[in-house]
């Protein structure tokens, strides 16, 4: 009565054919057979440049990129955060300085050079 439901004798491997996430019919593939996927972006030119980072949420750093991996996470150096006040009883907007961090991939919308980076006025807003 214990067995009942189970569908499987005790000791038996679940998942019919399966042994270990692996069909016993199915070649195994390597590594070499893939062929590599060429990353999108090349950071390898910015190493020991001061670029400036962009969040998820509004934040803005800047700092010298020291480090970077595949997932787009980066080890920035002498970094400073644009504070900026969301309402008007915030201080007007200064800067922090935070050192050595390191940025999560994923929260990352925009990557530039602080060099040959100039802000414009936005030419689609109302003129007042």
């Amino acid at each position: 009565m214990a067995d009942r439901g189970r569908g499987f004798a005790k000791g038996a491997p679940r998942g019919g054919a399966m042994v270990r996430g692996k069909s016993q019919g199915a070649p195994a593939s390597s590594a070499q057979d893939k062929p590599k996927r060429e990353a999108i972006l090349d950071l390898s030119k910015y190493m020991n440049e001061y670029i400036r980072v962009k969040f998820t949420g509004g934040r803005e750093v800047k700092g010298k990129l020291k480090g970077y991996d595949q997932l787009l996470n980066l080890v920035l150096d002498d970094v400073e955060e644009d504070v900026q006040g969301k309402y008007a009883f915030q201080p007007e907007p200064h800067t922090r300085n935070l050192g050595l961090v390191v940025l999560r991939g994923p929260t990352i919308t925009l990557l530039n050079p602080v060099d040959g980076f100039e802000e414009i006025e936005n030419p689609f807003a109302e003129q007042q």
